[in-house]
Order: C-alpha cells, then sequence, then structure tokens
C-alpha cells in the first residue's frame, strides 16, 4: 500500500519549484498561526485591566522569557502614550496584520499546490495512455473496456480528490500542532496532556473506523468500472439492444449496478464522515475538562486570565488540523484503492519485448517464412497454431482459408507481433522478426480488416491515420486508387467532412475504400487483406474488388477470405483446420484432391 502512495508522490520531482512555494508558503501559515496566539493575550490584559506597567525598556531576545517582558513593556508604553481605547486600536491593528499574513501565505500555498495538482494528473493520464498503446493485445482479451476507460476518469480523479489533498495537510498541520502546543506547554504543562488525550483518540477512533475503507472504495471503484462498461456496450449496440427488445434486460442490469454502487457509496461516506463529528465530540469533551481546570487554575492566581484564553484559542488551533489529519487519513484509504488499479495497469508486464540489439529488415518486395510456429494464448489454454510451415515468396499473393477458429486471424496476428510465437520463429525477408523494432515492422505491413476502423474526425484524417508529411495529393491520390474519389468528392464538405463516431455516415463499402486509401497512402511492402469483402454486399464488393487489384500490384499479398472465388487466382492456397496447414497448392490442384478445399467450394457453389 505505501509503495503505491510512494511511487505516486514521487512525481513531485518535476513541480520542485511549486512545491518549494506551497512548502514555504505552509511554513509562513503556521509561523503566523502561532503568532496570533499570543498576539491576543494583551487585548484580554488591557480588557481586564490588568496590565503591570514595565518603565524599563526590555533587552530583546528570543526567549519566551524576553518575547513576553519586551511584549508587555511595549503595550504598557502605549496605554502610558495614548488611552485604553487607542492602545486596544493598534493591537486589534496589529491581530488584523497578522490573520491577514496567514491568509495571505496560506493563499499562495494553495495557488501553488494548483499547477501541482493538475499536472500530477495529466502526468497519470499520460502515462496510462502510453502505457494504453504498448500494452500487447492479450491484455484487452482480459480486461473490460469500460473498466480500462474508469482508470483514466473515475480512478485518477479520485487520486487528485483523495490523495493530493494531502500534500497541503503534511507540511502545514503537524507545524501548526507542534507550534502550538509548544506554547501551550509553556503556558501549563498540566492542561497541555488533555491535547495528547485528544489525540490519542482522534487516532485510535478513526483508525478503528477507517479500517475497511481502502477494500469498500476499491470495491466501489470496480463496480463504477462495470457502470462504465455496461453503457459503452449499450451505446456501441444500441441497434441490436432494440430490435432484440433487450431494453429490459439490460435496463435491470445497470439498474442493479447502479444500486450496488449507491450501497458501497453510502458506507464509505458514512464512514468518512464520521471523523469529523467524533473529532469535533472529542473535542468538546477535552474543552469542557480544560474550561473547569483552567478556571480553577484562573481563580487560584497559577494562571493569567488572557493566558488563559490564549491557551483556548491555541488549543482550537490544534483541533483543525487535527481534524485535517483524521480526514487526511480517510482521503489517503479511499484514494490508494485507486492509485493501486491505476498502478496495476503502468506496472502490467509488456510480453511483447522490444530487441535489445535491433536489425533492419532490407528494402524492397520482402519475403516471409513460418518455421515450425506455434502458439497458445497462455499456458493454462489449449495450442491455437501448431507446427506451422508457411514459405510465401516475396511479391505473390497467397491465401489462407479454413473455417472459423482455425486460426487464420491468429497468423496474422502472430507476423505483427500483436502477440509472440510459444515455439517457432518467424521471418521476414531473412530476419527474424523478434530481433526488429515493432515500429519498424509495422511499417513494412498494412492491413485491410474486415471491420474498417474509422474514427470521429474528417476523412482525410481517416485516410492519413497518423502519418506525417503527406501532401493533399497524395490522399487525394491514394483515394482515386482505392476507388473512393468520386463518394468523397460528393460529400458536404469533401475530404474535410466529418464521418461520425465510428465512420457511422458512411456505408460499409465505403468505410472498406478508406481502409484500402490508407493501406496506399501506408505503401508497405506487404499486405494483409483480413476477410476485407466478406460483410459486403455484390456492388460495394466489386468496387472494394477493383480497389484491391490496384492495391496489390508488386507486393507480398497474404490474403484470408471466406468467399473463395476471391483467391482462385492467388498464386499458394494454404487450408488451415484446427491449428495445423493440411493441404497446400494453387486453386487447381487442391480442387483435384477430394479435401477440405475442395468441400469449401463445393459447399459455396451450392
Amino acid at each position: 500500500m505505501m509503495s503505491t502512495f510512494w511511487k505516486l508522490f514521487r512525481n513531485l520531482k518535476d513541480y520542485r519549484p511549486q512545491v518549494a512555494g506551497n512548502i514555504i508558503g505552509n511554513i509562513l501559515v503556521a509561523l503566523f498561526t502561532v503568532v496570533s496566539i499570543p498576539a491576543i493575550i494583551p487585548f484580554f490584559e488591557i480588557l481586564f485591566d490588568r496590565v503591570v506597567p514595565v518603565v524599563e525598556k526590555p533587552a530583546f531576545g528570543l526567549s519566551t522569557d524576553q518575547l513576553s517582558d519586551w511584549a508587555t513593556y511595549q503595550y504598557s508604553n502605549l496605554i502610558a502614550v495614548h488611552d485604553k481605547q487607542t492602545a486596544l486600536l493598534y493591537i486589534c491593528g496589529f491581530i488584523v496584520l497578522v490573520f491577514f499574513l496567514k491568509n495571505f501565505f496560506r493563499y499562495l500555498s494553495l495557488a501553488m499546490l494548483v499547477p501541482v495538482r493538475n499536472g500530477i494528473v495529466r502526468d497519470l493520464r499520460k502515462q496510462l495512455y502510453r502505457k494504453v498503446l504498448d500494452l500487447p493485445m492479450g491484455y484487452y482479451s482480459r480486461e473490460r473496456k469500460g473498466d480500462i476507460i474508469a482508470r483514466f476518469s473515475t480512478d485518477v480523479q479520485e487520486v487528485e480528490h483523495s490523495i493530493l489533498n494531502v500534500i497541503e495537510v503534511v507540511v502545514k498541520s503537524p507545524l501548526i500542532i507542534i507550534g502550538c502546543i509548544a506554547f501551550m506547554y509553556i503556558v501549563s504543562p498540566s492542561l497541555t496532556l488533555f491535547v495528547f488525550v485528544l489525540l490519542f483518540f482522534t487516532i485510535v477512533v478513526i483508525g478503528s473506523i477507517s479500517r475497511t475503507l481502502k477494500k469498500k472504495s476499491s470495491q466501489a471503484q470496480s463496480k463504477l468500472a462495470e457502470i462504465i462498461s455496461t453503457i459503452d456496450e449499450t451505446v456501441t449496440g444500441l441497434k441490436m439492444v432494440k430490435s432484440f427488445n433487450a431494453q429490459p434486460f439490460f435496463q435491470s442490469q445497470f439498474d442493479r449496478q447502479n444500486d450496488e454502487f449507491r450501497s458501497l457509496i453510502n458506507r464509505i461516506l458514512w464512514r468518512r464522515d464520521l471523523s469529523s463529528p467524533v473529532s469535533e465530540f472529542l473535542g468538546i469533551i477535552v474543552v469542557s475538562v480544560l474550561l473547569w481546570y483552567g478556571s480553577n487554575l484562573v481563580f487560584e492566581n497559577q494562571l493569567q486570565p488572557g493566558t488563559f484564553f490564549a491557551f483556548i484559542f491555541a488549543f482550537f488551533n490544534v483541533i483543525e488540523p487535527s481534524k485535517s489529519f483524521s480526514k487526511a487519513y480517510y482521503d489517503i484509504q479511499k484514494g490508494l484503492a485507486a492509485a493501486e488499479r491505476i498502478d496495476n495497469v503502468l506496472e502490467e508486464d509488456l510480453i511483447v519485448q522490444e530487441p535489445s540489439q535491433p536489425k533492419q529488415l532490407p528494402q524492397g518486395s520482402l519475403g516471409i517464412a513460418f518455421k515450425q510456429v506455434s502458439f497458445r494464448y497462455s499456458e493454462h489454454e489449449q495450442t491455437v497454431l501448431q507446427d506451422i510451415d508457411l514459405d510465401i515468396p516475396a511479391g505473390k499473393v497467397v491465401a489462407i482459408v479454413g473455417a472459423s477458429g482455425s486460426g487464420k486471424t491468429t497468423l496474422i496476428d502472430l507476423l505483427n507481433r500483436f502477440y509472440d510465437v510459444t515455439s517457432g520463429s518467424i521471418s521476414i525477408g531473412g530476419v527474424d522478426i523478434r530481433d526488429v523494432m515493432l515500429s519498424d515492422l509495422r511499417e513494412k505491413i498494412s492491413i485491410v480488416s474486415q471491420e474498417p476502423f474509422a474514427f470521429n474526425d474528417s476523412i482525410k484524417n481517416n485516410i492519413l491515420f497518423g502519418m506525417q508529411d503527406v501532401t493533399e495529393d497524395a490522399v487525394v491520390s491514394a483515394a482515386r486508387t482505392a476507388n473512393a474519389h468520386s463518394f468523397i468528392s460528393q460529400c458536404e464538405h469533401g475530404y474535410d467532412t466529418v464521418i461520425g463516431d465510428r465512420g457511422v455516415k458512411l456505408s460499409g463499402g465505403q468505410r472498406q475504400r478508406l481502409t484500402i486509401a490508407r493501406a496506399v497512402l501506408k505503401d508497405s511492402p506487404i499486405l494483409v487483406l483480413d476477410e476485407a469483402t466478406s460483410a459486403l454486399d455484390s456492388e460495394s464488393e466489386k468496387q472494394v474488388q477493383d480497389a484491391i487489384a490496384a492495391l496489390i500490384e508488386g507486393r507480398t499479398v497474404i490474403i484470408i477470405a471466406h468467399r473463395l472465388s476471391t483467391i482462385q487466382h492467388a498464386d499458394l492456397i494454404f487450408v488451415l483446420k484446427d491449428g495445423r496447414i493440411i493441404e497446400t497448392g494453387q486453386h487447381g490442384d487442391l480442387m483435384s484432391i477430394d479435401g477440405e478445399y475442395k468441400k469449401f467450394v463445393e459447399l459455396q457453389a451450392f
């Protein structure tokens, strides 16, 4: 738990000037808070007419007695020079000045903290996002998307709200408590004992109340992540939800999660809010005892009335930072649950590692070789691919066919190093892909998938897809090659038309042609067509096929297809079944034998 806390606070090193300014400001706040306590003594001394005139000016020193004598001389001199009312006015002005400086430096300390808190939140989100981009694909098969989104939103905000508030408390409150208790001890050691009793009870009681807070906070954050996941799934699949009349099911699921979250938050806040009343009640008990005991000391002339009022004032200055500590303890417990959820993502192992001594892939057309490749997603799962041997010559078009679940898409995932092989090796241009930087490897491969990915931006940016220093003419040329320029020109704002969430304003065929334009612009020597036309109608498929024909020229092409009519002219066809290659050859050769490929073709012809 504490390791997570200190990991979070290591981020403060990037904000040293602001943190230093906050610490200095809090030190001055504590100083003027402590100074304000004895500052009220002269007021009560004059008010109750208990000033003993001091004629000789004492030597100024930093000891308690010297400071007291010097202060007594100053305000007795005020009374001698002026009258009591004027002396009180001067003293009130001094008190106002002290409190002005205290609150001025308090504001400065808080102002210094603002960029620190918001900066750490920004840094956490930045680290999370970078990690999300780097995490292996296997991580996302285990985690819910809503839970990942919750780490960016509610968890990070909880850290900012709960833990980073502690920065101010950690510096200011101890100094105020120490200063006030030191003054109280000098005034009356016996009365000060009651303050320690209060602090002891506060720590014991608050600690016992908050033992389960961190666990319940973690449960609440997880439950909120479930709610976000349900909302995301509902909005994404709203057409299907409505068409199957599944609204009651989703509503009941959401209501259940929402009610469970409410119950958890209620219990958390009940416990947290209990700290302030408990602290205050304990404080009132001690104050009552102090008033009774201190009054007796005043009656017996063991304590001056003004000094006693200052003691009570000092005591109340101890209560507030003590309550801040108890609240800070609650907040840390609550915030650590969120911090640990964030840390779990940041500490996730990157299974696919960059090579320590990377090699360069050769230029030009590239061949691909799978040698005795086997793969399973984890050691507890069954093998997905078994002893795969594939030799794809440079510049050739090969097809991979097989039933759903036979391992076709997994082959492509391994080629892109979304996962690493369990055994065997994959090489491109004679270089093992594990010896190549991931960015260099993926620069050589373009993918046109079955489900074209489009984001809520302009058509131009969807074609560019992060590519830099690309001219307008190059974008238009890629769109023409992909047979997309005509429909783009008919859009309201042409290439600047925003296509909506997931490209909802475009048809399936139009989105697919955008992804082909993206692949044309990338101009990679290896092209993967992952069932690129299987979800299209006949007219859209014809347009996409024309675009693909222009795209594959001069490239090494891997086609994964269910519609076998699209791969009859492939240079080589590999047939997968249960993770193994069972047939290899051209279309005519495979049709001449009574095998799996012929069955596929006959079923589709039927």
